[in-house]
């Protein structure tokens, strides 16, 4: 076998563990989604449901979640990327002596645990509450105490890091001689930072935004000390998996996946026919028709891909509406009803011949002759028959006691209180 095979197999063993590792735990927890087990589990395997989506739908804490989750979504998406934006702005004007400090400290909210900011930002802004003068009721007092603002302003702080970071990458591929040429020609800041510098940034805004609308949307740590009387879906969640969990989280996860990788094939769709149509403008490719697929679909697998999960979906939700897995439901009910009896009866079973063992045997703790005999003279019972009869004296026979016979020496005291003993044998 050749060194490049070698390489290529290993690459392949290599590729096939790393997938597994990274999207193994999500394929579980989506197949959980369609079992009828009580527990979010794949095996044993009950029914082929549904009906874990509609207990979702029904769950108004899950839908109050993801209501205020992207609520706050959208305000950290507008906050944080405004930020993010005018700091790589001034990161690319700022003096170059001081540019490594800057940077640091615009990276510095990333480093910083969630735990600190969220605990942070509602000691700040309650304390500035209160240094402004914000009496309890006040408009100023329940903005600084509304858990929305409080999970908004927190977020953003160290979200607009990384909205920073993105706009950073597309600035170094930006000419400012742009910019330099435009103010030359009479055009103000305003002007060509509006038609000029914001076209070019138009791809790191939308990578931004998506960034940071994901960032907030999965946040916890920040969120649930500055969320205060809300609850977002993160919330929602860590909550119910202290009290308890059923396979409509499972069904939640399912959706958000589907959803992700639709808007990933979408996006790369859409990227490619983007590119497709630019090759055919500057004449490097030509374009083609008279196929079977669209033109949008033709050499773009993403679009092929993406129209099949789309129609894999419309069929599933279509069936969704017809399907019951009721009977399935008792066939399983029933044999599981039926799998407990037999196992009560085994061990009833066993129970019963255990008790015909020990009646057989007796429960004989003193180790009788019988019971030595039927064990082949070896002592028997609880005690090993240490307290059987004969046991002190090894097995011996006891002798019989013998008839005192009136002796001049015998007695306990040598006879000196017998009777005879006081007229040293004489008569009366």
């Amino acid at each position: 076998m050749s060194s490049k095979a070698l390489i290529r197999i290993s690459l392949g063993i290599y590729l096939i563990i790393f997938f597994s590792y990274l999207l193994g735990p999500l394929v579980v927890m989506s197949l959980t989604a369609f079992n009828s087990s009580g527990f979010p589990s794949v095996s044993p395997w009950a029914c082929f449901t549904f009906e874990w989506f509609n207990v979702l739908w029904n769950d108004s804490a899950i839908r109050e979640g993801i209501f205020y989750s992207v609520i706050i979504g959208l305000g950290t998406v507008a906050l944080s990327v405004s930020m993010g934006l005018a700091a790589s702005i001034v990161l690319t004007q700022v003096w170059p002596k001081f540019r490594s400090t800057y940077y640091t400290l615009i990276i510095a909210p990333i480093l910083v645990p969630g735990v600190v900011l969220g605990i942070s930002t509602l000691v700040f802004w309650d304390r500035l509450g209160k240094f402004l003068g914000a009496g309890d009721g006040s408009m100023l007092s329940n903005l600084f105490h509304n858990g929305i603002f409080l999970t908004i302003l927190g977020q953003s702080s160290f979200i607009a890091s990384y909205a920073m970071l993105v706009f950073v990458a597309r600035l170094q591929r930006f000419d400012p001689g742009l910019t330099e040429a435009a103010l030359d020609l009479g055009a103000t800041h305003t002007q060509a930072f509006r038609k000029i510098l914001l076209p070019f940034m138009r791809p790191a805004i939308a990578s931004a935004a998506v960034l940071a609308f994901l960032a907030s949307f999965e946040n916890y740590n920040t969120t649930t000390f500055t969320i205060v009387d809300y609850k977002t879906l993160t919330t929602v969640l860590a909550q119910k998996v202290r009290l308890g969990i059923n396979p409509s989280i499972s069904a939640l996860a399912f959706i958000i996946i589907t959803l992700t990788v639709f808007a990933a094939l979408a996006f790369e769709a859409y990227r490619r026919n983007q590119a497709r149509q630019e090759a055919v403008k500057q004449g490097k490719a030509k374009v083609k028709s008279g196929g079977i697929l669209p033109s949008f679909m033709t050499g773009n697998p993403a679009a092929i891909v993406f129209v099949l999960l789309a129609f894999v979906a419309i069929v599933m939700i279509g069936t969704a509406q017809k399907y019951s897995p009721e009977q399935c439901k008792i066939q399983v009910r029933e044999a599981k009803q039926a799998e407990i009896q037999r196992r009560i009866k085994e061990l009833q079973e066993q129970r019963l011949i255990k008790s015909q063992s020990e009646a057989r045997q007796g429960p004989d703790i003193f180790g009788t002759p019988e019971a030595q005999e039927d064990s082949g003279g070896k002592p028997s019972g609880a005690f090993g028959g240490v307290f059987a009869p004969g046991n002190l004296s090894n097995g011996a026979e006891p002798e019989e006691p013998e008839t005192q016979k009136p002796s001049g020496g015998s007695g306990a005291f040598g006879g000196v209180f017998a009777p005879t003993n006081l007229d040293n044998g004489g008569g009366n």
